[in-house]
């Protein structure tokens, strides 16, 4: 039976040695190891916080042996296999059946425009190329300039193509239809899994009836993400909407980063980056470049605000 990847599911940010860059796998593994202790239900690797657009394919083959040796048996892992064209996200995708992934994440086609039944076409290719694995859409208009449409991801879903969808659209009444249509269509939970990528409203999204999150704030946070996986389960919600709005505090990281040099991207992985360098957990808060790395004052307030947020360690 392939592997169901609901509840907790961090998307793992990748250490490096040096600017190159290098992969530090020995401080990968702890951080895998490190979240499975938490009690995940499962880790997402090359993903957006992982920094997949900067990474080789070496760097994405090491990445996913790694964490994969280090999670056999205790959850399952998906991988990222993102890239502007078919022919490339295909040439990831057999490295990822390789490598052991045993679920799938793509986003549509990009810096070409497309069609919605080029989009289509392009997720039936990467299914067809594993259909063995489950394959999640990922929907981040951000990055790839479009929307993935509500109807076509449910046809998707009845075709088989598709197991779910990872929502990082930022937009409560999007994921909302999502769940609605899956549920209008007659589709259950297991036949295709909805997932949102917001670490701040993770509670609204579980009233709504979505099946876990994807939080990139989970790879400093993993403790807190779980005990709210498992509240919202329960259905207490206010207990839920108390550690929600706690996490929020934490949040605050990703937007230390003065925008008048530099962007979200260096400002976010750099918050979380130096938050793991304040507890111990990475070395540095190396960033592939064009990063720009957080200054003195940025990395103090964020240790501030961590130690302030009482992040507990599995």
């Amino acid at each position: 039976m392939a592997p169901l990847f609901q509840g907790v599911i961090p998307p793992v940010l990748t250490p490096f040695l040096d600017s190159t860059p290098t992969v530090d796998t020995q401080t990968l593994a702890h951080q895998a190891d490190r979240l499975i202790r938490a009690g995940v239900h499962g880790l997402f690797v090359l993903g957006s916080s992982a920094e997949t657009a900067f990474l080789n394919a070496a760097n994405r083959r090491q990445i996913i042996r790694t964490v994969r040796e280090v999670a056999e048996g205790r959850v399952p892992v998906t991988a990222g296999v993102i890239d502007m064209t078919t022919p490339l996200v295909l040439e990831h995708v057999a490295d990822a059946v390789e490598c052991g992934a045993q679920g799938l994440v793509a986003t549509a086609p990009f810096y070409v425009r497309t069609h919605p039944m080029e989009i289509i076409n392009h997720f039936r290719m990467i299914h067809d190329a594993a259909p063995e694995l489950p394959l999640f859409a990922y929907n981040i208009p951000v990055s790839v300039h479009s929307i993935l449409g509500a109807e076509m991801v449910m046809d998707l879903a009845e075709e088989g193509v598709l197991a779910g969808i990872k929502d990082s659209g930022g937009n409560d009444g999007y994921l909302r239809g999502l769940i609605n249509l899956r549920n209008q269509r007659g589709l259950s939970a297991e036949q295709f899994t909805i997932l949102t990528g917001s670490e701040t409203t993770v509670d609204f999204a579980y009233l709504a009836g979505a099946d876990g999150v994807v939080p990139g704030l989970g790879n400093v946070d993993p403790v807190s993400y779980v005990q709210l996986h498992e509240l919202l389960r329960a259905g207490k919600w206010e207990e839920a909407a108390d550690l929600q709005n706690k996490i929020i505090e934490l949040f605050r990281i990703v937007a230390v980063g003065t925008p008048d040099r530099m962007g979200g991207s260096s400002a976010g992985l750099g918050g979380f980056k130096a938050a793991l360098q304040h507890l111990g957990v990475f070395p540095n808060g190396l960033m592939a470049p064009p990063h720009i790395p957080l200054n003195d004052a940025e990395i103090q307030e964020i240790a501030r605000v961590v130690d302030e947020a009482k992040v507990r360690e599995p």
